[in-house]
């Protein structure tokens, strides 16, 4: 059971009636994921681990629905689903520079050249999936250079990784970043791919599911 979160790495949660400190993946506000009282999944460290934490925090539930909060689990799900986007692929290559950017992937797939930039999003009111929940020039950064890629003969994707299992739709969090918001529009407009999709996710596992509805 969650209690509190101290700063954006630690959480205090209730683990078989002790207190204890744990790690959080997610260095996002998530505050509406996290109120007192919330039922949390927590990763045990590896054995013999060094570490000051003995537990990862990385799903909750909300409304009785689990919502996976690592940030790193959408990458790694995004490398499992990206043979399932895309036909013949023969190369994908992580963490792959382009002009001034690191782009999540790099993808070869017969003849296609493909850049993406993968995003997981947490933020959700009532079926709304909204990304990002805090201003990010990276990600605006990363939209510029993904339409940059498009215009030098590149496919651009970004992939919103919705981190549950229901969405009614996604969209750009205009409140939060208009800036992120007008310039995903305007990529759209360029050539760059937009998509957006919900996952299974379990308590041990997380998988990208379902193609959800986008507007911007």
């Amino acid at each position: 059971m969650f209690i509190s979160r101290p700063n954006r790495f630690i959480a205090k949660v209730m683990v078989n009636g002790r207190e204890e400190t744990v790690h959080v993946k997610n260095t996002g506000r998530c505050k509406e994921l996290l109120p007192q009282g919330a039922r949390v999944i927590l990763e045990k460290a590896p054995e013999g681990s060094k570490r000051k934490t003995k537990y990862d925090l990385i799903a909750v539930y909300k409304n009785g629905m689990l919502i996976n909060m690592d940030s790193q689990s959408p990458n790694k799900a995004a490398m499992e689903f990206i043979p399932r986007l895309f036909e013949n692929v023969t190369y994908i290559r992580p963490e792959t520079v382009f002009g001034s950017s690191r782009f999540d992937f790099y993808i070869e797939a017969g003849e296609r050249k493909i850049f993406m930039e993968v995003k997981g999003c947490t933020l959700e009111d009532n079926g709304v999936c909204r990304f990002p929940d805090a201003p990010t020039e990276r990600g605006l950064k990363h939209i510029n250079e993904l339409v940059t890629a498009a215009k030098s003969g590149y496919e651009a994707y970004i992939l919103f990784v919705i981190q549950m299992e229901k969405a009614k739709y996604f969209t750009p969090n205009r409140d939060t970043h208009p800036q992120f918001a007008d310039a995903l529009k305007a990529a759209s407009e360029k050539g760059v791919n937009v998509l957006a999709y919900t996952c299974t996710v379990t308590p041990d596992s997380m998988e990208i599911d379902k193609p959800c509805k986008i507007i911007l």
